[in-house]
């Protein structure tokens, strides 16, 4: 059985209140999960890091137990707003931050915005290069692109995200894995709780629409001044010549490759992914 941390929640402003879980000692490292995650996607790769630094695992505004504003447009500037309010607000400085997915590029976009509070940058799997609405998650397996792709039209859209359940996502989110069975079910079915929480699957939505944002973050890489490492699974979403754009626009960034790895790499390979992080705290 899945156990929820003790909550802690920051208030960043009258709209946005965000949930993190507080762990370890050292300096600060702030942990950004996926699409559709919550903090808890983190509970095998935040202990192994808590070793060596103050660990902050957030839940994205809107996600997990994060309140949710309706009116808020959840696209890619509104959560970087999100980070840096919650950075900010805590007063952390020489900052660590680690992201997967959407969390990867916000990693890579709030250090261009606050150079000042970044030490160092963990961009894993980032999610930079969709073309269509919900293009990553679309790429996992037939079913994920009729599903997800349905999402975005009248009618049949809310519907399908009305009628999702335990294992419709667990469906979708397999095709993120090298392994799909390494998607643990009480992970899975608190991300199918969190669900039924009022409005969450209309915000999921218009996460999805908000697409062409998460491209455009790639316009701020360049304004990156702290050293970034790149990690892509061997089995995720982007193709080769996407991560290579990626790693152009970034041209001191080291990259690795986790193999037998998806795009669920703090799931599927925690232990390898802190290997990395750690072995580059000199």
């Amino acid at each position: 059985m899945l156990t929820s941390p003790r909550p802690n929640l920051l208030q960043i402003s009258d709209t946005l209140t965000l949930r993190y879980e507080k762990t370890g000692n050292g300096p600060p490292l702030v942990l950004m999960h996926t699409i559709r995650t919550q903090l808890e996607y983190f509970r095998g790769l935040a202990p192994l890091l808590a070793e060596s630094y103050t660990v902050y695992a957030i839940d994205l505004p809107g996600h997990g137990h994060s309140p949710i504003d309706p009116l808020a447009p959840f696209d890619e500037p509104y959560f970087r707003q999100g980070v840096i309010g919650f950075i900010e607000k805590l007063n952390l400085t020489d900052v660590t931050l680690v992201g997967e997915s959407i969390g990867g590029a916000l990693a890579l976009t709030v250090a261009a915005a606050i150079p000042q509070r970044v030490k160092r940058v963990f961009a894993s799997n980032p999610y930079d290069y969709e073309t269509r609405y919900g293009d990553g998650l679309r790429r996992g397996n037939w079913f994920a692109n009729f599903i997800i792709g349905s999402l975005q039209v009248p009618v049949l859209g809310p519907f399908n995200a009305w009628m999702e359940n335990q294992m419709v996502l667990g469906k979708i989110m397999g095709g993120g894995y090298h392994d799909p069975r390494k998607l643990p079910s009480d992970l899975l079915a608190e991300f199918g709780r969190v669900a039924k929480r009022p409005g969450y699957k209309r915000i999921a939505r218009k996460v999805l629409a908000g697409w062409r944002s998460w491209s455009a973050a790639r316009d701020r890489y360049r304004l990156v001044s702290a050293p970034v490492t790149l990690i892509y699974g061997d089995s995720d979403w982007s193709r080769p010549d996407e991560r290579e754009r990626t790693r152009a626009l970034l041209p001191n960034a080291r990259m690795f490759t986790l193999k037998n790895t998806g795009h669920f790499s703090a799931v599927e390979n925690p232990s390898e992914l802190a290997r990395i992080i750690l072995g580059s705290t000199g």
